[in-house]
């Protein structure tokens, strides 16, 4: 008979040793994969945007299809570092306060990047 190393409560509970499961991990590679499309038509979109000029690159960001590419691209980017930054404050920083702080911190840097570009954006396209 197969014995397992898990704790009963680790069995009833059915998580792993984070007790996150494997959350982290799918939201990192599928914000991978969207990233994989979405930053090769940022960069396009934006290099040809500004070839034009000021008016040509704010005609691009008014465009509403356009806007919401760049607030999803945005987002995604800033959802993939706060996770990748999350994984790396969780596995190296030894003290519960400091992780405790830097974790915060991460939260709500991620959430005042994604602020200022929404802001941005939607002060362009109006």
């Amino acid at each position: 008979m197969k014995e397992s190393i898990r704790t009963p409560l680790g069995k009833v509970r059915g998580l792993g040793a984070a007790k996150e499961g494997a959350h982290h991990f799918i939201g990192q590679r599928v914000s991978a994969l969207a990233l994989l499309f979405l930053v090769p038509w940022f960069l396009i979109s934006l290099l040809l945007a500004v070839r034009g000029g000021y008016d040509s690159a704010t005609d691009f960001i008014a465009n509403p299809v356009n806007a919401v590419l760049i607030l999803i691209t945005v987002g995604g980017a800033i959802y993939h570092m706060r996770i990748g930054m999350q994984v790396v404050i969780e596995d190296y920083i030894a003290r519960t306060s400091t992780k405790f702080i830097l974790l915060i911190l991460n939260t709500f840097v991620c959430v005042a990047l994604f602020a200022a570009a929404g802001f941005a954006v939607l002060s362009v396209a109006t």
